[in-house]
């Protein structure tokens, strides 16, 4: 049996809203690189243990149908959950994992098209409401729909390994990622002082007398590794050693 990843969409947080055109550009981007895939492409490894390049892009397209129906729901009054239930969502990534790449590739497009039509529907009333993941979970500002379809495009992109990297990602897209990350649980403070944005993040509880280490590098590189993904390479701690951090 495969073992469910531990990357997924469940985390939504209060950041400002992304512009649209920063998704529409996001989507561009990855719908070229799915594209370009060829059929023996699809079964092989992504940069996601466990899931193969198929599994990510059955995930992204879920993803887009999941979102589009939250945001739709919303704006003819009918709230809507993202999905049926966890198990449903995993069930599902995996038979459309399973499918021919041409299908796959075309519901990957659906999915993606349904999200914008969705989006562009949406009347700025809309945005108020609240969503829930799954029914009977947790609820969420509406607010955090885009964001959240963002952060799936642009880091699910990049794990499918087939030359887009967190070194692609827009400068605007890191700086949004690096704060949208501070509102993840940390069990010790730290921050993070990249080398190419002028700004410095704290993450985990406060620090009141500047204790904590302080993590540098690129923008990209500490995306990546706040999302748990690589071994933090590029990245130095005036304490030697890199915070703890969870996989997203």
């Amino acid at each position: 049996m495969r073992c469910r990843p531990k990357w997924h969409d469940g985390r939504v947080i209060d950041v400002p809203r992304p512009d649209p055109d920063t998704i529409a550009r996001a989507d561009r981007a990855l719908v070229r690189t799915v594209d370009a895939l060829s059929e023996s492409q699809y079964a092989e490894p992504s940069q996601l243990p466990g899931w193969t390049r198929a599994h990510v892009v059955a995930h992204l397209a879920l993803n887009g149908d999941g979102l589009a129906g939250v945001l739709h729901g919303a704006h003819v009054g009918r709230p809507a959950p993202m999905y049926a239930s966890p198990e449903a969502r995993d069930a599902d990534i995996e038979e459309l994992a399973a499918a021919a790449p041409a299908d796959l590739r075309e519901r990957f497009l659906a999915g993606t098209a349904h999200f914008g039509e969705a989006l562009a529907a949406m009347h700025e009333a809309d945005w108020e409401g609240r969503f829930e993941r799954t029914p009977g979970g947790p609820d969420f500002s509406l607010r955090n729909v885009v964001l959240m379809r963002l952060r799936e495009v642009e880091i699910h992109h990049a794990d499918l390994g087939t030359g887009y990297t967190a070194d692609d990602w827009p400068a605007d897209f890191r700086a949004i990622l690096l704060e949208s990350m501070t509102k993840r649980p940390y069990p010790a403070p730290f921050d993070v002082r990249p080398t190419d944005l002028d700004h410095t993040w704290h993450y985990g509880p406060a620090h009141e007398d500047g204790s904590g280490p302080v993590v540098t590098g690129t923008s990209a590189a500490l995306g990546w590794w706040l999302t748990g993904r690589g071994a933090g390479e590029g990245l130095t701690s005036d304490s030697n050693d890199l915070p703890e951090v969870e996989t997203w």
